[in-house]
This record gives C-alpha cells, sequence and structure tokens, in this order.
C-alpha cells in the first residue's frame, strides 16, 4: 500500500511511532495528484512547494517530541470557499478572480494549528449554488458528475489526491458528493464549527464539515474543528470533545428511525436495496428499528429554496448588478430569481423551518438516529439534466441531489454519508445518518460501528 491510500488515522498511527514521515506523506500525495489530477480537475490550485514545506516543518517538530496530535503532517485540500491567508479565494467563479484573502478563516487557523499540510484549494459549484460541480468529474466514473457543490474536496479524497478535505453543506453539498464518490461526509449541527472567513451561500443554512475515507477521520477532523468562535454569530458555546468513536460494534438499546415516507419515494431501486441491507446490519449489531413517518414532507424543498435563495441574493446582490457577465448561466439564472421572491415569501419559509424543527425535535425524541439514503440516484452521466421516474416523475439533477439532504439544512441537525456498496455498474451508494443536534458522539458510533462489520474500502480506481 502506498502511503497516499491510508486513512487519516492509519496514516497518524504512523507517523505518531515515527514508521512514517509527513515528507513520505506529502510527497505521495503530491504525485498522484500529478497523476490523476488531469483526468478529474479537483483542485483550483495546488501549492506543492508550500506543502512539502510544511511537510518538512511537521517532520522536524515530530522528531524533537512536538507532535500536535492525529492530524500532525496530514495532507489535506480545502473548498474554495475557505479563506487561507495570502491565497486566492475565487470561490471557482470569474467574480472573485482577483480576490485573496488577508487571513485564515477559524478553521483553516485550527487545522493549521492542529499540524495539517495544506495541498491547495479544492473546486466548488461556483459560489456553492449547485449540485454537479462541472469542473469537476467523478472519482469513480469521469464520465458522470462529482457531485456538488464540494465536489472537488469529495473527489480528491475519493482519488487519494487529499487524505480528508473540508467542504461546505447548504443544502447536502458536503453529503450528494460524498456519497456519489463513495466516501465519508459529515455536516456538523448548525454552529458546531465556525463559519467566520468563509463565503456564505446561505448564512441560516451553511456548515462548514469534513469529507474523510472513514468514519473515524471524519471524527478526527471534527474534534480540530468544533468550538465557540464569536465572530461567527450562529457559533455555538461547547464544550471541547473528542469525537473519536470507541472500538467495538454493539449497538444494543439503540433507536434507529426507519422512514416510512418520504425518504425511500422515488429512489432507484439499486439505492434502496443497497441502503435498505446497510440498515439491516445495524440491526443485526443490536439496534431496533422503529418506523417513524417524516413530518411536514410537502413543504420541505419549498423552505429550502425559500430560505436560500433570497439569501444568495442578498449576498450578491451589488456584483449580479455590476458584472451579471461574470457568472456562469445556471448560477446567474438562481440569483436573477431571488428578486422575484417577496418578503412574504421569506417570512413564510422561516414560519415553516421553525415549525419543522419543532416536529423534528418530537421525532428525535422516538429514536436516536434516522436511517436513509443519503441520495436518491448514483452520479448520473455529465450531459444528464433530468432524471424519470417510474411513476411519471421528470426531476431536475439538482432538486433529485437536494431532495433527501435538505431536511438537515433547514433543521440543522447533525447528518453523515457512509459508502453501503456500489451499483450494478460499480458507483457509489450511501446511507445517511440523522442525529438530534449536538447528536454527533451517537451518529459516529453508528457509522463507524457499520464500517467495521464491512471489508475495507479502495480509493476509486481512476485512469
Amino acid at each position: 500500500m502506498q502511503p497516499y491510500e491510508l486513512s487519516l488515522a492509519a496514516a497518524a498511527d504512523a507517523i505518531r511511532v515515527r514508521r512514517l514521515s509527513p515528507v513520505e506523506l506529502v510527497d505521495s500525495v503530491l504525485d498522484r495528484i500529478e497523476k490523476v489530477e488531469p483526468h478529474l480537475g479537483a483542485y483550483v490550485t495546488v501549492t506543492a512547494e508550500q506543502a512539502r514545506r510544511a511537510a518538512s516543518e511537521a517532520e522536524h517538530e515530530a522528531a524533537h517530541g512536538r507532535y500536535r496530535g492525529p492530524l500532525h503532517g496530514i495532507p489535506m485540500g480545502l473548498k474554495d470557499l475557505i479563506d487561507v491567508g495570502g491565497m486566492a479565494t475565487t470561490a471557482s467563479s470569474r467574480v472573485r478572480a482577483d480576490h485573496r484573502a488577508t487571513a485564515d478563516s477559524t478553521v483553516a487557523a485550527r487545522l493549521n494549528a492542529a499540524g495539517a499540510v495544506l495541498l491547495g484549494k479544492t473546486h466548488t459549484h461556483e459560489f456553492a449554488f449547485g449540485l454537479t460541480t462541472p469542473q469537476t468529474r467523478n472519482a469513480w466514473d469521469p464520465g458522470r458528475v462529482a457531485g456538488g457543490s464540494s465536489g472537488g474536496s469529495a473527489v480528491a479524497v475519493a482519488s487519494g489526491t487529499a487524505t480528508f478535505a473540508l467542504g461546505t453543506d447548504t443544502g447536502g453539498s458536503i453529503r450528494v458528493p460524498a456519497a456519489l464518490n463513495g466516501v465519508v461526509g459529515l455536516k456538523p449541527t448548525y454552529g458546531l464549527v465556525p463559519r467566520h472567513g468563509v463565503t456564505s451561500l446561505s448564512w441560516s443554512l451553511d456548515h462548514v464539515g469534513p469529507i474523510t475515507r472513514t468514519v473515524e477521520d471524519a471524527a478526527l477532523v471534527l474534534t480540530a474543528l468544533a468550538g465557540h468562535d464569536p465572530r461567527d454569530p450562529a457559533s455555538l458555546s461547547v464544550p471541547a470533545t473528542d469525537y473519536r468513536p470507541a472500538a467495538g460494534t454493539d449497538l444494543t438499546g439503540l433507536r434507529i428511525g426507519l422512514p416510512r415516507t418520504y425518504y425511500f419515494d422515488n429512489v432507484d431501486p439499486r439505492v434502496e436495496t443497497a441502503v435498505r441491507h446497510a440498515i439491516g446490519q445495524l440491526e443485526t449489531l443490536g439496534a431496533r428499528l422503529v418506523e417513524v413517518d417524516i413530518p411536514m414532507t410537502r413543504y420541505i424543498q419549498a423552505t429550502q429554496w425559500g430560505l436560500m435563495v433570497p439569501e444568495a441574493g442578498a449576498y450578491h446582490e451589488n456584483s449580479l448588478r455590476t458584472v451579471p457577465e461574470l457568472y456562469q448561466e445556471d448560477v446567474r439564472i438562481l440569483l436573477e430569481a431571488s428578486e422575484l421572491m417577496s418578503a412574504g415569501d421569506y417570512v413564510r419559509a422561516q414560519r415553516a423551518r421553525t415549525l419543522m424543527r419543532a416536529e423534528w425535535t418530537r421525532l428525535l425524541d422516538q429514536v436516536d438516529v434516522i436511517a436513509a439514503p443519503s441520495v436518491p440516484i448514483p452520479a448520473v452521466g455529465a450531459d444528464e439534466t433530468t432524471v424519470s421516474w417510474p411513476d411519471g416523475t421528470v426531476e431536475g439533477v439538482s432538486d433529485a441531489y437536494v431532495r433527501l439532504s435538505a431536511p438537515a439544512n433547514i433543521t440543522g441537525v447533525p447528518a453523515l454519508t457512509v459508502p453501503v456498496g456500489h451499483d450494478s455498474v460499480g458507483m457509489p451508494i450511501g446511507m445517511q445518518l440523522l442525529g438530534r443536534p449536538l447528536g454527533e458522539p451517537t451518529l459516529l458510533r453508528v457509522g463507524h460501528a457499520y464500517e467495521q462489520t464491512q471489508p475495507a474500502r479502495e480509493l476509486a480506481t481512476v485512469a
């Protein structure tokens, strides 16, 4: 096994006992980038020389007893919405082509303090306003969509061109590309990870979180990221927590909610089969399945768009009026649509969210975790724009991908996607676990328990 193939936890253990040096690991990943990046387009920019210098410094520190913890010397990618002082933050857009950050975002600063090594910035669907990331290709099949908006981060992790990466999630933008590329994605509780220094799409829906190879890896990154920052008005004041799940697979006494409604409606049969089989695995580990009804389902997508579009429009108001030609057409149309929405529409969406949060609180009193598909279909072809369902419904690809992820953004509950297999042509399928606010330890415990019952996952096979 080459160093770039190691999970974060395995690489961290090897670095800690000095069986692997940060320089060896970073060099291996940079060599992998050179080989596969032309096929995938995961990165906006690769900062190879800076990464090598940081790896050398990490190696020197480790040799002199200054080991910073499990992220020490671990190579990472950051979605190109996340500020790093002195580097461009373009949001994969011509609108921000000349923007350069003057200081680190909170999350970049925390990862730097933990010893992680930045490889570069990963592509996003422009300003995170989309679910496909068209400039990036799926790690398992470059002819298919990567998912979005954190497509570059997910593809980098899935292909071995980053050991972990950060993404943002406003309507599924961590979980969708993670599921479509066969890796783990965690959208934390709203406010658990500060967003200071991160370009916003929709302030009341935005989250920052990790994309990793394993659930244990996600827990290690979350431990470094979580914690209060007064510069983010939504930031929660919570005690420092070690999120790394304990070894073991016993889920006795845990109640897993199995949705009767919404999450299995208009879902590809291959996805449903794989996810139901994975849920059955949780039952064999001792969990008790409890059928539940998802509340207010007819309002979910209207509420998501009713919140996101006006907030995005307000953020882009000035540049949309001065340089509209610099936006990609799909994003410009969505932003222009925000000007057609009334204040009453936005207030009604806010009211719906308040009611939905209350209903989900009652729902999560009945169970500890809800298990469901992450997305209704595996990665579609890059040129496909619609999905046809057996009942005659025709759905836009982005609408399909956001449909099952939006509830966690509206309510702010944590959500984790875990790979649970592949379809008949080898495309990954993900299971989504949703929990109570600040219920990350339980989500990570369940995901980790499932993961331990499965064969070790391999990286995507890239041409």
